[in-house]
């Protein structure tokens, strides 16, 4: 006997910036398989038509739309997009970041420094600004999910606390977004994952296979956390199964900062 497909999003519209590949492809697949038009954001076009072709594929609906969170007038442009085209934004997944890693604070060079503060930080503020303009213009106001990390505001790592500390913005920016726009039916929350299982977890020069060795070790569940599983609180937040969590860093690491 097979189960019924879930439709917690029949009908709605969700946006995932940084939805060409990883952990917003795999979100962007899974806001699809259960109902939602899907658009997906990013500054390569590529990848992004590859997860539309993805979603097609299995029935689904998408739209793909090339856009640089650092931009704000190309956030404007992809939610102006995003309602031409399905005419509500209900759910917006704010996941596009980059990690530069490896150099201790001291020798961090500036230009990496501000590429993570313009992309995962500046990004996630033009993106929530763009999201909420429209979100409070509707009646039902909409869900908001941040991509944090469970670096910076949960555990330090050496050789990632410049990307800690813009993930640590993230969910401090997260959480008083949240008391600010709640009153208008905008619910904002955050996922923090740790090691998943992507190309952003592997070290320089490890190979999956020594990837799975090292977390044997490195986290009480011994292993990275699957796309799906980050996939599944992330839809979790945007559903309306979690209709008084607000505020909330939900962490996804395998039990690393418990």
């Amino acid at each position: 006997m097979t189960s019924a497909p879930r439709t917690r999003f029949a009908g709605r519209t969700a946006l995932v910036t940084g939805g060409g590949s990883g952990l917003g492809r795999a979100m962007a697949l899974a806001f699809a398989a259960e109902g939602a038009n899907v658009v997906v954001a990013g500054r390569t076009e590529g990848p992004l038509k590859e997860t539309v072709g993805l979603i097609e594929d299995a029935g689904g609906t998408a739209l793909a739309v090339t856009a640089d969170v650092s931009r704000s007038t190309d956030l404007a442009t992809l939610v102006g997009a995003t309602v031409e085209r399905f005419g509500s934004l209900d759910v917006a997944v704010n996941n596009a970041g980059v990690l530069r890693a490896g150099q201790p604070v001291a020798e961090l060079p500036e230009e990496e420094w501000r590429t993570m503060l313009d992309i995962n930080v500046t990004g996630v503020l033009l993106a929530l600004q763009a999201e909420v303009r429209q979100m409070r213009t509707q009646p039902g106001g909409g869900a908001i999910v941040n991509i944090s990390s469970t670096l910076g505001a949960h555990i330090s790592v050496p050789g990632t606390v410049g990307y800690g500390a813009t993930k640590a913005a993230v969910s401090a920016l997260t959480k008083g977004a949240a008391a600010e726009y709640i009153g208008e039916g905008i619910r904002i929350n955050a996922v923090s994952p740790g090691s998943s299982d992507t190309s952003m977890s592997l070290r320089q020069g490890e190979s999956p296979a020594e990837r799975t060795e090292r977390m044997k070790t490195s986290t009480p569940l011994g292993r990275v956390s699957t796309t799906s599983e980050v996939a599944a609180a992330v839809l979790y937040l945007a559903s309306d199964e979690s209709a008084s969590v607000v505020g909330a860093d939900l962490v996804i690491d395998g039990g690393a900062a418990a």
